[in-house]
């Protein structure tokens, strides 16, 4: 028997959205992936099959054809009737978060769980437009998906203990570690992010140090796997804007959104998914 929900939904078909599928399809679970529109729904395909052969790449014993064929992309949330567990991985705007989880619980059962994936929002907030809050939680994956070692279970006040136990237990069996935190503006992993990230850009602004050598500074300085400039170039600087702002609003001016990020969002700088941010990237994923 297998430690995951054997059906599993994904609204959102994005690179967060086809990890999360990607991993659960190859513990075993039957995933469906809800996407907007045609278009949509053949670039979530595609990512799924491109993540899928690079998992294969490094590991030999991997069936890519056979995770693949567990996995199903849809435009009709009814399709999501049967999943035993629901996760929402839509962009980081309140109103399409609340819009899509709402629909996901008209059609899932009353049984089913739901859970979030949004890095800063207030998942007790998100949980006022549901009509079953205890059967929600939040399960922050991280970017990418398939090689991170961490999912944050973010816990309300109305969360069932059964479903923290039962979160605890589904990202063990996805070979990651879980960590469980209380529902806070921006949890423990975006705030600290966050933090960071947002003083490496105010030390570029001020001419303190190059990106590289910031960047070079915490790498070898503190062994992070990777600095805080480039790490926001693959988290978006869009997203990272959009944290920013929520996180200002809600904790205050340590976490103001420095000039430099505001410029480079309206440049289209939006960093390694449109080739250029605080680095410049030859290959643009899709």
């Amino acid at each position: 028997m297998i430690a995951v929900p054997a059906a599993v939904g994904v609204i959102g078909g994005g690179r967060m959205g086809a990890g999360i599928a990607q991993v659960f399809a190859r513990a075993g679970s039957s995933v469906i992936v809800i996407e907007r529109d045609d278009p949509s729904v053949a670039a979530a395909r595609s990512r799924l099959q491109d993540g899928l052969a690079k998992a294969a790449s490094h590991d030999r014993s991997m069936d890519a054809a056979s995770v693949l064929a567990r996995v199903a992309v849809s435009e009709n949330y009814a399709a999501l009737g049967g999943a035993e567990l629901v996760i929402e991985a839509v962009p980081e705007v309140v109103a399409q978060k609340i819009a899509a989880l709402a629909e996901a619980e008209r059609v899932i059962g009353a049984t089913a769980w739901l859970a979030t994936n949004t890095s800063s929002f207030s998942v007790s907030g998100l949980a006022e437009a549901l009509q079953r809050p205890e059967r929600f939680c939040g399960l922050h994956f991280f970017n990418p998906v398939p090689p991170s070692a961490l999912v944050e279970i973010v816990v309300t006040p109305r969360t069932a203990a059964e479903l923290r136990a039962g979160a605890e237990a589904w990202v063990a069996a996805l070979g990651k570690t879980p960590i469980v935190v209380t529902d806070a503006p921006g949890f423990a992993s975006s705030r600290l992010g966050a933090a960071i990230a947002l003083e490496a850009m105010r030390m570029l602004e001020e001419g303190v140090a190059s990106a590289a050598d910031i960047d070079s500074a915490m790498v070898l300085g503190y062994r992070h796997a990777t600095g805080p400039l480039r790490t926001s170039d693959l988290v978006g600087l869009d997203v990272r804007l959009g944290i920013a702002e929520y996180l200002h609003q809600t904790l205050g001016e340590r976490f103001a959104p420095p000039q430099i990020l505001r410029d480079k969002v309206a440049a289209g700088e939006l960093g390694r998914k449109s080739g250029r941010g605080f680095f410049y990237y030859s290959h643009v994923p899709r």
